[in-house]
Order: structure tokens, then sequence, then C-alpha cells
């Protein structure tokens, strides 16, 4: 399930579900809003995240080639397989939350708005995406007259005029 919604900023509220001892209920959701959540602090260090017992098979299908655990968690039947543990106690759907900013770059806008998903990845993204630019009266492109009108979570993403 995937959905947009009107939002004065940019919110995402991603929630995960896998079958796993490690993902307890307590570190399956985030809501990462960006006028109170720094990117830096909060999302960019979430590594992606995959199963040892899916390793050959990705290997074998060329896919994975440069994962390790040096940038990758990996987790087995019961527990995660990296020394260091986790960066976050909910690294996993935080790494889903990075991979839907990068997916929803690809709109060419910054989104206004807040992205809700509940088991989400790469091909719900992209499907959600999209689904809102085929419909042409579900968004509008905006500009700001004044710096003061833009939402606070872009506040420190714009350039200093050249």
């Amino acid at each position: 399930m995937a959905r947009f919604e009107p939002f004065d900023g940019f919110k995402l509220d991603f929630t995960i579900d896998f079958p796993h001892p490690v993902f307890g209920s307590e570190n399956r959701h985030v809501t990462i809003d960006f006028a109170e959540h720094s990117y830096v602090k909060e999302v960019a260090r979430a590594r992606t995240f995959g199963f040892m017992q899916d390793v050959e098979a990705m290997r074998a299908a060329g896919l994975g080639l440069g994962g390790s655990l040096q940038n990758a968690v990996v987790l087995d039947e019961f527990r995660v397989l990296n020394t260091e543990g986790l960066r976050y106690d909910n690294e996993f759907v935080k790494h889903k939350v990075l991979d839907a900013i990068g997916d929803l770059y690809l709109l060419g806008h910054p989104l206004i708005g807040q992205y809700t998903a509940y088991k989400p990845g790469h091909t719900l993204n992209n499907a959600v995406a999209r689904a809102l630019l085929a419909r042409k009266d579900a968004y509008a492109i905006v500009t700001f007259e004044a710096d003061a009108d833009v939402p606070s979570a872009f506040q420190d993403w714009q350039l200093a005029p050249t």
C-alpha cells in the first residue's frame, strides 16, 4: 500500500513487515518529517539489508556483487551477522526511506507532501510515482515568491544566489 497526501512539507511514514525475529514491532515503523528530522543524522547512514540464504542466488544473477558486511546489513535465520550491529535501532525501515527519497527524486521536482507506505520498495515507489504523474489533476508544480513561503522542510535545501 502506498499513497501521497497533502502536507506542508516533506514527510515519509513507512512500515515494513518481514517474518524474521530481528524485525520486532518496535523497529518496523518510522515517520520522518524533514522539518523536524535531519537527513544526515537520521537517514543517510541506513544500509541496505539482505538475508544470508539469498546471497548465492543474488550473486549468480549478477546482483549484490559489491555487497559486503561493511556496506550492508546481513541477516541469518535469527540475527544480524554484522559484528558492529545496526547503526539505528530502526535501520531497516530507515533504509526504505532512503530508497524512497532516491526514487521520488526521479519525479524531477521536490515533493511537497506526505508519502505513506506499507511494505515499500523500489517497485512500489516507482508505481506510485508513475500513478501520480499520470493524473495531472492530482498535483501542481508550485513556486514561491518569498523564501518565508517555502515549507520549513525545504529551507535548508535552498542554494544561495550566485
